[in-house]
C-alpha cells in the first residue's frame, strides 16, 4: 500500500469501504487506531476503532522488523491509560520508556494527524519503570523460586520431558518438608540432598531421582546462574498486583519492564514474563466480561516464549490465556509473523493488528500465504497487502460489541502522542528512585530458607557422625588397652623383692613394726623414750 495522502475519494470507489467503516461505528467507548485506507487513498472520515470492551479478548500485533509494530503498542497504551486502564509493556529494546513524556511535534507528525484525522496533541502519561532483578534501571522484579515452578524452571533451564518431571519431584518434596525455595541455592541444595546417602530414602516412596538427571538439574542450574540469573530469584517477591493501580488522576498507570541489559538472555526474559502473567491468573477472582479490562499485558517478542517449548509448558500457556480473560485481563502477543504462535493460542486472540510482511525468501513467501488465510474473508488482496503496507499501517480485524469479527480493514494508524523513543537515563533512574515501590523492592532480602535448613542438618549430622566415631576409636583404644595389660609377661622378682618375699624378713618385719609402734605411740602422747 501506497504513502499516498489524497483523501479525494471519488465516490464510486467507496461502496466497499463504506461496509467495511460501517464494521466499525461501534456504539459504546473504543480505542481509535486509524483511518481506512482503501484503493490508494486514505479515508480520514472512514475511522477504524477497538472497542474498550472487547480488549481482554485478546490480541495480536505482528509484522516484520521496522513496520511500526512498537508504536502501534504505545498509541494503544496511550488510550487505555487515558480511559483508566492499566497496561503492562515489556521494553526490549529500550524505547518504550518515551511513553513518559510528552512526544514533540513536528513535519511527519503534523502529516500523519492530517491523513487521519487526528487532534494531535504532546502528552506523557503515568509511568512505573521496573527491571529483572535489578539489572538495568528500574524498581526490581524478583521471584521466588517456589513461585516460579517446575514448569517455567524447566523450560528456562532448558530441560528435557523426564528431567521436568524429576524436578517436578524435587519441588514436591521441598512443599511436603516445608523447605522454602527462595533463591537458586536453596534449589540446588535439595537437589544435593536428594541424591546424597542420607537424601537418598526420602524420594523412595514416590519414585526416586536419578543421580543422571539430578547432575543434569545441578549442571544446568550452575550455567545459569553463570549468566547472572541468580539476581532474578530472591525476596522480597513482586507483587504482580501493582501492575493494577491507576494514577491519582485516574489514568491508567503503564508499568514498563526495561529488557536492554538482558536482551540478551531470551529464554530467561520471556519465561519470566510468562510467570508474571501466570501469577496474575492466580491471584485475580473471576470477575467475567467487564466494561473495561482491569489490565492489558503486552508480550512482546512472543515468538521466544514459545521456542523449544514442552507439551506440559504449552498446556499451561494455553490455559492461562483461555482462563485469564474471565479474571479482566487482555493480553496481546507481539511478534513477526502469526507463524510464531501455537495455534491453540492464536485462536483466542480475537483482536489483530498486522504490520507488513517482507517475502524475500521461500520461507517469508510461505509465512506471507499462512498469515493471508488467518483472517476473514476480505475485498483485499491480503498477499499483495500485507507486502506493500508502509511504516505505520496495518490490516486490522477486531472483534465488534457483540463479540463478531470486523471487516478486515487496511488502516494508516495515528500518531502516538507521548514521545516516540527512550527518556534520558537520568530522567528514566530519577524516575525509578522517586517511586514510592522502590523501597519496598530494591534492596534484597535473604532470609533463612531450603539451603541454610539443609546446611545446619547437615552441620548437626556431620558433628554427631564425628562424635560417635572419636567415642568408639576410644573405646577401641581403651578395650586395646586393657588387653595388652592383661597379655603381658610378668618380669622375675629382684634379690630385694626375694628378699622382702622371705619368711625370716616376715617374721622380722612384724616384730621391728611391733617395738616402732610402742615409741610412736608414746611419742605420740609426749613421753620420750629414754637414752642410754
Amino acid at each position: 500500500m501506497s504513502e499516498s495522502t489524497d483523501p479525494a475519494v471519488p465516490a464510486d470507489r467507496t461502496g466497499p469501504a463504506e461496509k467495511i467503516a460501517a464494521g466499525y461505528a461501534f456504539t459504546g467507548p473504543a480505542l481509535d487506531l486509524g483511518a481506512l485506507l482503501w484503493d490508494g487513498g486514505c479515508l480520514p472520515d472512514r475511522q477504524i476503532r477497538i472497542p474498550l470492551s472487547m480488549l481482554n479478548r485478546h490480541g495480536l500485533v505482528a509484522g516484520a522488523t521496522g513496520t511500526g509494530k512498537t508504536k502501534t503498542l504505545q498509541l494503544i497504551a496511550e488510550q487505555l491509560s487515558a480511559n483508566g486502564v492499566p497496561v503492562f509493556l515489556a521494553d526490549v529494546k529500550g524505547d518504550v520508556s518515551g511513553i513518559s513524556t510528552p512526544g514533540t511535534a513536528g513535519p511527519r507528525i503534523d502529516e500523519r494527524a492530517r491523513e487521519v484525522a487526528q487532534k494531535w496533541e504532546p502528552a506523557g502519561y503515568p509511568a512505573e519503570f521496573y527491571s529483572l532483578g535489578g539489572i538495568g534501571p528500574g524498581i526490581p522484579v524478583r521471584s521466588t523460586v517456589t513461585s516460579f515452578g517446575p514448569v517455567l524452571m524447566s523450560k528456562v533451564l532448558q530441560l528435557n520431558q523426564t528431567q521436568e518431571q524429576s524436578l517436578g519431584l524435587i519441588f514436591h518434596y521441598a512443599d511436603t518438608k516445608g523447605l522454602e525455595l527462595i533463591d537458586l541455592k536453596d534449589l540446588r541444595a535439595v537437589v544435593a540432598f536428594l541424591v546424597s546417602d542420607q537424601g537418598k530414602p526420602e524420594l523412595k516412596g514416590i519414585g526416586g531421582l536419578s543421580t543422571v538427571t539430578a547432575g543434569v538439574i545441578l549442571r544446568s542450574l550452575t550455567a545459569f546462574e553463570q549468566q547472572g540469573a541468580a539476581e532474578f530469584f530472591g525476596e522480597p517477591e513482586f507483587d504482580t498486583g501493582e501492575f493494577l493501580r491507576t494514577a491519582p488522576d485516574g489514568r491508567g498507570l503503564v508499568s514498563v519492564l526495561e529488557l536492554p541489559a538482558v536482551q540478551d538472555k531470551p529464554q530467561l526474559f520471556s519465561t519470566f514474563l510468562m510467570w508474571l502473567l501466570a501469577d496474575l491468573y492466580n491471584d485475580l477472582p473471576e470477575v467475567g466480561d467487564l466494561e473495561q479490562p482491569k489490565l492489558v499485558f503486552f508480550f512482546d517478542e512472543a515468538h521466544l516464549l514459545f521456542s523449544g517449548t514442552s507439551k506440559a509448558f504449552l498446556t499451561s500457556v494455553t490455559q492461562t490465556v483461555r482462563l485469564i480473560r474471565s479474571k479482566g485481563v487482555g493480553v496481546f502477543f507481539v511478534t513477526q509473523t502469526p507463524k510464531d504462535v501455537p495455534a491453540d493460542v492464536l485462536a483466542q486472540l480475537g483482536n489483530r493488528v498486522q504490520h507488513a510482511l517482507r517475502a524475500f525468501t521461500p520461507d517469508d513467501a510461505k509465512a506471507l500465504k499462512a498469515t493471508a488465510k488467518t483472517f476473514p474473508n476480505s475485498p483485499y488482496d491480503l498477499e499483495e497487502l500485507l507486502t506493500g503496507l508502509g511504516t505505520g499501517e496495518a490490516v486490522v480485524t477486531v472483534l465488534s460489541e457483540n463479540g463478531a469479527p470486523t471487516p478486515v480493514a487496511a488502516t494508516r494508524l495515528r500518531a502516538p502522542q507521548s514521545l516516540m523513543g527512550p527518556v534520558e537515563p537520568a530522567a528514566l533512574d530519577r524516575a525509578v528512585k522517586s517511586s514510592l515501590l522502590w523501597s519496598r523492592y530494591a534492596e534484597p532480602v535473604d532470609r533463612e530458607s531450603a539451603y541454610e535448613k539443609i546446611s545446619a542438618e547437615q552441620a548437626a549430622a556431620e558433628a554427631q557422625a564425628e562424635a560417635a566415631a572419636a567415642a568408639a576409636e576410644a573405646e577401641k583404644q581403651a578395650k586395646e588397652a586393657a588387653k595388652a595389660a592383661r597379655s603381658a609377661p610378668k618380669p622375675d622378682p629382684s634379690l630385694a623383692e626375694q628378699v622382702v618375699g622371705s619368711g625370716l624378713f616376715r617374721s622380722l618385719a612384724r616384730s621391728i613394726g611391733t617395738q616402732l609402734g610402742r615409741e610412736i605411740s608414746r611419742s605420740i602422747f609426749g613421753t620420750a623414750r629414754k637414752r642410754r
